[in-house]
């Protein structure tokens, strides 16, 4: 079967759209699909360009490595073409700074959102900005040769792309505070075992693993998925009371909308 037509094909990120599976690509396999401010900015629109029929985003990288991280140039005097380099942003004021990472996180904020899925595939290094990427996602599907780290503190830099927040419901904060100040590699046993991955399958198996998943997501009613994922999404920031509550809630708008009766 042929491929879809991307809906977006620039700077490294690839969005094609499959009905109500949306997948977006990594397409820079000769640099470890290593990342850059262009490729953020690609990210952001790919979830901008979106169809409200997609129900299912699915993450991925061409070749060995998931994503190496930031790509080195970054920390060059000459950064990337067009770009400020990293040295110049960190010459600047507080709200100039506090700004431009604001814009950059925005490649990792979108996958949470309540009206799709998202199932990252993992394969080869997640390192760094990798890692966080992985992890702005809903799941995760890891192959047997998978290496997480996150080696932002051994650089002297701390994560800064929406990642500790996802780590730490994961994995727990005593957990995340160690694989962060070491930077080691967690590897694919690790990763399903500490709740880091939701399955973890030999090399070869990862896309037929993560196609299996898929149509189980899309089996489940739209509208249901979405309200239980907001429930889900919320249980951090309410007390056990406030839980009950907002699933009577979510409940009652269900069951009115399975019986046809309005608000």
């Amino acid at each position: 079967m042929a491929s879809p037509d991307p809906v977006l094909d620039k700077d490294g990120v690839r969005l094609t759209v499959d009905d109500a599976v949306a997948t977006v690509t990594l397409t820079n396999p000769d640099k470890r699909n290593a990342q850059s401010p262009a490729l953020w900015r690609a990210l952001a629109a790919a979830g901008q360009e979106l169809p409200g029929t997609v129900r299912v985003v699915v993450l991925r990288g061409e070749g060995k490595s998931f994503s190496a991280g930031l790509d080195r140039q970054a920390f060059t005097p000459e950064g990337f073409d067009g770009e400020p380099s990293f040295l110049d942003l960190a010459r600047g004021s507080d709200e100039e700074l506090d700004g431009v990472i604001a814009e950059y996180q925005e490649a990792f904020t979108w996958w949470r959102r309540n009206d799709i899925v998202s199932v990252a595939a993992v394969q080869g290094h997640a390192i760094g900005a990798g890692f966080q990427l992985a992890l702005a996602c809903d799941l995760r599907v890891v192959a047997d040769d998978v290496q997480f780290a996150m080696r932002e503190t051994s650089l002297g830099l701390v994560p800064d792309l929406t990642g500790t927040h996802p780590l730490v419901s994961l994995v727990g904060y005593a957990r995340a505070l160690e694989i962060c100040v070491t930077g080691r590699f967690v590897g694919a046993e690790e990763s399903e075992r500490i709740g880091l991955a939701n399955l973890a399958v030999p090399v070869a198996e990862l896309d037929a693993a993560v196609r299996d998943l898929t149509a189980a997501l899309v089996a489940a009613p739209r509208d249901a998925v979405i309200e239980t994922k907001a429930l889900l999404r919320g249980v951090a920031g309410r007390s056990y009371e406030e839980q009950r509550v907002a699933e009577r809630g979510a409940q009652g708008r269900r069951l009115r909308d399975l019986a046809g009766v309005g608000e």
